[in-house]
């Protein structure tokens, strides 16, 4: 969701940059590093000590709704998305449903009729376990796939499930692992609907 339909890393990193200076990171250190992961996973990480990852992440997590301001849709993603089959697509995210849904909100974006979000998973990204479960709620194999991605952890998720992944390089994230196929927005692309419902990805000419 966050880098790959919407943009919202000016909120999330005022957020989180205001987080890393009261703890004593330096903020254009560890803000690369936060980018597709849950909080609480981002938080343990870090091993800060009389630190309580899981309160802390809900206290991110509470200012992250409040601070949407420049939270909109990447370029092309509202219509790409309204000409896919609401059964054929879902959204896996590390943010929790709350966020979620209040950033949809913000950039203008139906909420999808299958989601997958932080709360849903027991590990994150780059952990396969968010895509595999989004493909069991689609009803179809995690190779039958295609995963759009941002950031190395999500990339690495996705290949880790089995499925194609296409980078969305609108965030401009630096990334080591390869994918199958990138582009900048989806203004170059239309989803094609063939008869057995099943989707493909054309250049729009």
């Amino acid at each position: 969701m966050d880098g790959t339909i919407l943009s919202s890393a000016a909120a999330a990193e005022r957020v989180w940059g205001a987080w890393a200076q009261r703890h004593g990171l330096i903020p254009a250190e560890f803000l690369p590093t936060m980018h597709g992961k849950r909080g609480v996973d981002t938080i343990s990480q870090l091993g800060l000590p009389g630190v309580d990852p899981i309160e802390e992440a809900a206290s991110i997590e509470r200012a992250e709704i409040e601070d949407v301001d420049g939270v909109v849709a990447i370029p092309g993603a509202q219509e790409f998305l309204a000409a896919l089959p609401s059964d054929n697509w879902a959204i896996v995210t590390s943010s929790s449903k709350a966020l979620a849904l209040r950033r949809l909100e913000a950039a203008g974006l139906a909420v999808p009729r299958f989601m997958v979000t932080g709360e849903d998973v027991k590990i994150g990204k780059p952990n396969p376990q968010g895509y595999l479960l989004g493909a069991e709620r689609l009803g179809v194999a995690p190779s039958g796939c295609l995963v759009f991605e941002d950031v190395e952890a999500g990339v690495k998720a996705g290949i880790a499930a089995g499925s194609a992944v296409v980078i969305i390089e609108h965030a401009g994230h630096k990334l080591e692992t390869a994918a199958n196929y990138s582009i900048p927005d989806y203004t170059g692309i239309a989803p094609v609907i063939r008869a057995d419902r099943s989707i493909s990805i054309a250049e729009k000419s």
